[in-house]
């Protein structure tokens, strides 16, 4: 990573050589390739530092004239957005890639119509094209491709990934291209830096496009056009390592991909296997250059939860919180995982105290954290709920009404707290049953404290302590079998994770049995299913394992939270090698 240690030291004084450094940056008179990509350099090392605006006020002059500072510009709204999930930030994000589209756009070589961009792979042309087209090409294609992806994020229905789509495939192609040019011109150019940088580039292309292709489930793909195409894993991986084990500007980039997809993609999306060994070897060398970067310090943070490390990750957070103020908006990525290591504690004060803050200051989704807020005071004792002045029954009552719609449609998880909340709606409320561990399953924290045996333990007698008061109940509910099979279902999971594989997977099979007996919760079925496939995949019954996974996903349909269990599935078919006969 030579160019982003450009200009630290490791004596402690690397604050004041940045604040020097950046009031003594003039405003560049002309602007070749060269000059950009050092002044994006600089910009890189203020970011990591947490100067924030000091790095898009050194972009900013040239942002409409050259393609890196356009790129560079928007490439930090973009990350911002993708850190802090705020509609404001995503909109930002997403006008200025437009308007960074239209630089890059200005930069490339001229084709006539009748040339279409195949065309522009040949011999020939590549011969005729200056560096500095094939950087447009490039930083043309980067800007498609963040566009994408942060309607990815905007949107896990993904109804402006699919509008997108033809976009989206044009970047695919352009990276195609380019790797053929790079291919080609890999013995006759004189590897320069700037050759070097465009190799950066290729790389975190066709390593994100393989990588984010290969998560999607066969029927999304299919929406998005991409026939014929589908993303190999392995190769995206690889071509990420490669980008973030170089020199480029681009390092970076592919090692934030890769952090994305081994702490949090893998995860949510997926079915929870993740290389913590990569994270760390990656995060490594940046903490060491940027010891208070606060992304940084959040990665690492975030690490550690997955390894079990509850008690140091809150540390970490703690310092990430006191790095920067700037972004307060990291400060609230902080305080929803500072509230999960708490409620995998079952500490629930302390959750609380987090969520109440994020309900308070963040815009993301104001359904989702009160909707949380009430599920973890329902987990209090009565006389510290009382000490909290807070009424559970009022805050359910409230989560309807805070649902936003984006392009049209609800975000997933809050359709399911609206649903769950709706028992709050009537006069006589059936109060929801342990509803702080339902939400820990739908984001997939099961799998994460599954690492700590005794919480694990703790987890498993509050379980069984609600199963058997449901079972004493004299007047059953309406939603007494809803309640008992999701008890199941946790209960399974817990057993699972402590190695008691038979005790889970009888848990899990009275979940199925009791399919016709659900009466609101019908994701119940179709998720355990996918969870006893995963214990048969455990234990080696790969045969049996594919049979219910498959069940899972051809057999229900119109369930909360259908496209996260249908990525689930597909990382969970993925990993037992099936080729999916749906999948193009």
């Amino acid at each position: 990573m030579a160019s982003v240690g450009n200009g630290t030291e490791e004596n402690g004084g690397e604050e004041e050589n940045f604040e020097d450094a950046f009031e003594n940056i003039p405003v560049a008179s002309k602007m070749d390739l060269k000059t950009a990509l050092e002044e994006c350099s600089m910009a890189l090392n203020l970011f990591l530092n947490n100067k924030f605006s000091e790095a898009l006020e050194l972009l900013r002059p040239w942002s409409k004239d050259s393609m890196y500072h356009a790129l560079g510009y928007s490439t930090i709204l973009v990350m911002q957005a993708a850190m802090t999930f705020e509609q404001q930030d995503i909109q930002m994000g997403i006008s200025t890639m437009k308007e960074a589209l239209q630089t890059c756009q200005r930069f490339r070589k001229r084709n006539t119509v009748v040339e279409s961009l195949s065309n522009l792979v040949s011999k020939q042309s590549v011969d005729q094209l200056s560096e500095e087209e094939m950087h447009a090409e490039i930083c043309y294609a980067e800007c498609l491709l963040q566009k994408a992806a942060l309607t990815f994020v905007q949107d896990e229905n993904m109804i402006n990934f699919i509008k997108g789509g033809l976009k989206i495939r044009t970047s695919y192609q352009i990276y195609k291209e380019c790797h053929q040019v790079l291919q080609m011109t890999q013995g006759n150019k004189s590897k320069n830096e700037t050759y070097h940088q465009f190799e950066g580039g290729v790389k975190l292309g066709i390593g994100a496009f393989n990588l984010m292709l290969s998560l999607l489930p066969g029927r999304i793909l299919r929406l998005l056009e991409f026939i014929g195409f589908s993303g190999n894993r392995e190769l995206g991986l690889h071509q990420l390592q490669e980008g973030a084990s170089g020199s480029s500007l681009r390092a970076i980039l592919c090692t934030f991909t890769l952090l994305v997809y081994h702490t949090y993609v893998s995860l949510i999306l997926g079915t929870g296997d993740t290389s913590l060994e990569e994270a760390d070897s990656l995060l490594e060398p940046y903490l060491q250059k940027f010891p208070n970067g606060s992304i940084i310090l959040f990665y690492a943070a975030r690490i550690d939860i997955l390894k079990g490390n509850f008690e140091k990750a809150q540390l970490t957070f703690q310092e990430c919180i006191a790095a920067q103020q700037e972004w307060k908006q990291i400060h609230h990525l902080c305080y929803w995982e500072l509230m999960w290591c708490y409620t995998f504690q079952q500490n629930w004060l302390q959750a609380y105290q987090y969520a109440d803050l994020l309900s308070k200051e963040n815009r993301w989704s104001k359904a989702i954290y009160v909707f949380q807020k009430a599920a973890i005071l329902c987990m209090l004792p009565e006389e510290d709920l009382k000490r909290t002045g807070e009424d559970i029954v009022s805050l359910f009552r409230q989560v309807e009404g805070l649902k936003q719609r984006i392009a049209g449609k609800s975000i997933p998880t809050e359709k399911f707290a609206v649903r769950k909340a709706r028992r709050y709606a009537c006069s006589q409320p059936v109060k929801l049953i342990l509803p702080a561990l339902e939400m820990m399953y739908v984001w997939n924290g099961f799998a994460i404290v599954g690492k700590r045996a005794d919480l694990t333990e703790n987890l498993l007698v509050t379980i069984e302590k609600e199963e058997t008061a449901l079972q004493n109940e004299t007047n059953h509910s309406e939603y007494y079998m809803d309640d008992m099979c999701m008890l199941q279902l946790l209960k399974g999971l817990c057993l699972k994770h402590l190695g008691r594989l038979m005790q889970a997977e009888l848990c899990f099979n009275q979940v199925i049995q009791s399919e016709k007996q659900i009466k609101y919760d019908s994701y119940l079925v179709p998720f355990t299913m996918y969870e006893l496939g995963l214990l048969y995949k455990q234990q080696d019954e790969r045969e049996k394992a594919v049979r219910y996974i498959e069940t899972a996903k051809n057999n229900y349909k119109e369930y909360s939270m259908e496209s996260r269990l249908h990525f689930r599935i597909h990382a969970a078919l993925d990993s037992l090698k099936v080729s999916p006969a749906s999948t193009p």
